[in-house]
Formats: structure tokens, sequence, C-alpha cells
């Protein structure tokens, strides 16, 4: 019997395919705006001006400062910037750092977002948002952080170097992951999920062997934007609160915190969902979806241990500490001890048991 559900319905518009950052003019005088800031970090600063060219006259600037866990800092300054320029709209070019800063200064200002995404981080589909004050890193949800348009250019993920392809991938995927046992899962989001996955991964080994392919491409950025739509339609639980911990508190890397990360929070919560994460342990085998999930990162050569990653042994405890100090939602009771182990398993690099 289908069990009842509710479907929030979609709210942003999506323009995909090769060739499609043609289009961003277009998009922008359709929302009726003259003046865009167009944001990134300082490594797209060339691409940022490029689109500000294409931009013409509608363009109100650049302004590449994005940074990794959105600092509150570079989000005021991003701010004035945005009102010096008198602009009106932001066009957030890049990864989820540009894409959590165009929604730091929507939320705050009032203005419409256009994205473009450049890896397959996600963030682009939803109304969350994640910023960094005081060493922590908080998140909320709020209509007004969704973008109102997200413009996929297959073409600009071609050259996306491959070790960040196969860690944003796997970032995606944690989305899809926690979207299987979510409290307000949907069967929109299950089936492109489950879609996700296997495009993911038949992808990922093509683009190993050859990063331009263009078919393995679309196929990856069709999945990145299928997980991006659950991440921004259901309840996020232990995963995403473990890599938010260990970003905000400790700087490690985003994508590849959330690859090393997957297989054991996956791990984790498999006892307590029953067969919801059967489409995990269905699309990358070994019998179980963290052991399935564990086996393909370490496939595709993945970062495998929190240790190569910046974390030190004495930052366990302190992140087990930060992780279980306030209570939240999660299928599975969150414990000190647990997730002590949970993050030494993943801190040695073992295969979750």
């Amino acid at each position: 019997m289908t069990r009842p559900f509710t479907f929030p319905g979609l709210t942003t518009r999506v323009v995909f395919g090769h060739g499609t950052l043609a289009q961003v003019p277009e998009e922008v005088a359709r929302l009726g705006h003259t003046r865009a800031l167009v944001l990134s970090t300082p490594h797209q600063q060339a691409e940022a001006q490029a689109l500000a060219d294409r931009l013409g006259d509608r363009a109100a600037g650049i302004f590449a400062g994005a940074t990794m866990h959105t600092p509150v800092e570079v989000t005021e300054a991003a701010i004035a910037a945005y009102h010096a320029a008198r602009a009106d709209c932001v066009v957030s070019l890049g990864g989820g750092s540009t894409t959590g800063l165009g929604k730091a200064i929507a939320v705050r200002t009032g203005a419409d977002q256009v994205v473009v995404p450049t890896t397959y981080a996600g963030s682009e589909m939803t109304d969350i948002l994640g910023e960094t004050a005081g060493g922590e890193k908080t998140t909320r949800r709020d209509p007004a952080i969704r973008p109102e348009v997200v413009v996929y250019d297959v073409d600009l993920t071609l050259t996306l170097p491959v070790a960040l392809t196969v860690t944003s991938a796997l970032n995606a995927i944690a989305h899809a992951m926690e979207g299987f046992y979510a409290p307000d899962r949907n069967p929109v989001t299950e089936a492109l999920s489950r879609e996700a996955m296997t495009a993911f991964r038949d992808a990922l080994p093509v683009l190993i062997q050859d990063p331009k392919d263009p078919d393995a491409r679309a196929k990856a950025l069709y999945a990145a934007w299928g997980c991006s739509l659950t991440l921004g339609q259901v309840t996020m639980a232990l995963h995403h609160k473990l890599a938010h911990v260990l970003g905000g508190s400790f700087g490690l890397p985003h994508a590849e915190t959330h690859a090393v990360l997957l297989p054991h929070t996956t791990a984790y919560n498999e006892p307590a969902v029953g067969d919801l994460l059967n489409p995990i342990s269905d699309t990358f085998g070994h019998g179980r979806a963290g052991k399935g999930l564990w086996h393909f990162a370490r496939s595709v050569s993945a970062p495998m241990r929190l240790a190569d990653l910046g974390l030190t042994d004495r930052d366990l405890d302190r992140a087990t500490d930060i992780a279980t100090k306030n209570p939240y939602a999660n299928p599975r009771p969150v414990t000190r001890d647990g997730i002590r182990r949970l993050l030494q398993q993943a801190f040695d690099g073992d295969c979750p048991a």
C-alpha cells in the first residue's frame, strides 16, 4: 500500500543543457532585474568577470570573495559591495561556497538569485543556508533562501578536476542517502535519488578515465540536480550535522569531509531504518548500504580518512561533544559513545562494521 505523503512542490526554475550559460542574461531579464552582482570564489574570478561581460549592461560588477562555510564577515563585505554597486539581484557562479554566499545575501536583502553551479555540491535547489561565526557552523531554512533560477551548463563541468568530481559527487549522494529515511520523504525525491545514484555509479568511473566525456558529464550533473532537489525538499539528519561540525569548527574541506563521512554515517543509521536504504545496497552492492558506499568510494579513489583532511586524534573528543550537545532528529539515537566510534572509524578509514 502506498503510504501517505506530502509533496511541497517545486518553485525553482531549472535550465539544463550544454551551453546554457548563454541564457543567464535572459534569465536575469526574465526576473525583471537590470543590475546583477556576479559572485565567485577568488579562484573563479576570471570566469565571473567573463560572465559579467556576457551580462553587459545588466552587470553591476563582481564580488570574488566567496569562501568555504560562508563566514558571516565575508557576507557582510559582500552585502556592502552589493549596495555600493546598486545591484538588484545576484548571479552565483561556482560551487557550494559561492551558492552559500548568494543565499546569505538574498536572505538579508531580499535579492533574487540566479545560480550557475560548476560542481555537484547540490545546495542550489535548497532553502538551506549554513553559516560560520565564532568557530561554529549553524544551519537554517527559510523560503527566502531558495534561489529563483538555477542554470546547469554541462560544459562548465568539463574542466572540473577529477578529485573534486569524485568528492563533489559523494557529497551529492549524501543528500540522497539521508533523503531515503527522512520523515518527510516523498515518492518524487525517492525516485530521483535512486536514479541519481545509478547515474553517479555509472558516470564516475568513465570520468576518471576521460574527465571531458560529455555524456558522462551530463549524466553526473543530472544526478547532482536530483540529489540537490532531494536535499531541498526533505529533512537532513546525522550526516549533515557531522559534516557541518567538522567544517565549521575544524576547517575541514566541505566536499572531502562529506565523502569520508558518507559510508560511516550511512552504516550508523542503517540498523534503525529497516529496508529504506536498500536502494543504496542495490546500487553499490556488498549487501549493506554503508559497506557498498565505502567500497565504491575506494574504487573511485576518494579520500577515505579524516586524518588525511587535517583532523587530529585530539580533535575527536571535541568533535563528538559539539555533535552531541544539542538534540536533533535522527533515525538512530545520537549517543556520545556511538558518535565517538563513528568518528574514530572515519578518522582511521576503516570499512564500517
